[in-house]
């Protein structure tokens, strides 16, 4: 099975990495790094960079597409390029994949018109604006859309799509491999039960994104 991992400038790191992880030691799955052209992208710290090492068009065809999301989202919801390659893509694909607000880009793509999904909380609105049917979970299936939340939900996305794809007994082994028994030291239990004070800082910090990201210099 074909995987291509979409690259922009401004993603999240972990957006990618925790699915990644699970996904990517699926026996026989090839992973591909893809975006509009060959080259380094750089994550919305702008200190760590992903090669894309094949082009949008190279990646047609392929069977699970995957989209994070990050600071960078916004950018690419106005590329009509990268939004004809998700709507285009997803006429084919096995599984289509968006973590974070990297949901906002399939919304506007038009390909979760009545489509159950989740995201990060601060773009819960956004989505159903735009035609989702936005749920409160960390992951979620519906048809071959699978759609994860915030950030780290990238890692219980991914292992739940590896239980999809090759069985529970694989996915189980994966977990293990890759030791994810989550118990944070602090903080409630979810999204929703986070403090007001938190909650309002994340999303004046997410409102002022492309501002905070052409702020930050690349590192490399």
């Amino acid at each position: 099975m074909r995987m291509s991992i979409l690259l922009y400038d401004g993603f999240t790191a972990l957006d990618i990495v925790g699915g990644y992880e699970s996904l990517a030691r699926i026996p026989n799955m090839r992973t591909e790094f893809v975006a509009k052209e060959v080259g380094i992208y750089a994550a919305d710290t702008r200190a760590l960079g992903l090669y894309a090492w094949k082009t949008l068009e190279d990646a047609r065809g392929t069977e699970i597409l995957y989209v994070p999301g990050g600071l960078g989202v916004y950018a690419a919801q106005r590329d009509p390029q990268i939004l004809d390659f998700i709507r285009k893509s997803h006429e084919t694909t096995t599984w289509t994949v968006g973590i974070c607000n990297g949901v906002e880009i399939f919304a506007t793509a038009g390909i979760l018109n009545g489509v159950e999904v989740t995201t990060n909380y601060f773009a819960r609105d956004r989505v159903a604006k735009l035609g989702g049917k936005v749920l409160k979970t960390r992951y979620h299936r519906d048809g071959k859309i699978v759609t994860g939340a915030g950030v780290s939900a990238s890692a219980d996305a991914g292992l739940f799509l590896a239980r999809e794809i090759a069985g529970q007994k694989l996915a189980e082994r994966i977990q293990l491999g890759i030791e994810y028994y989550p118990d944070p030291p602090f903080g409630p239990k979810t999204v929703d039960e986070a403090s007001k004070e938190a909650k309002a800082q994340v999303v004046d910090f997410e409102k002022r994104g492309e501002e905070i990201l052409a702020g930050i210099p690349r590192q490399f």
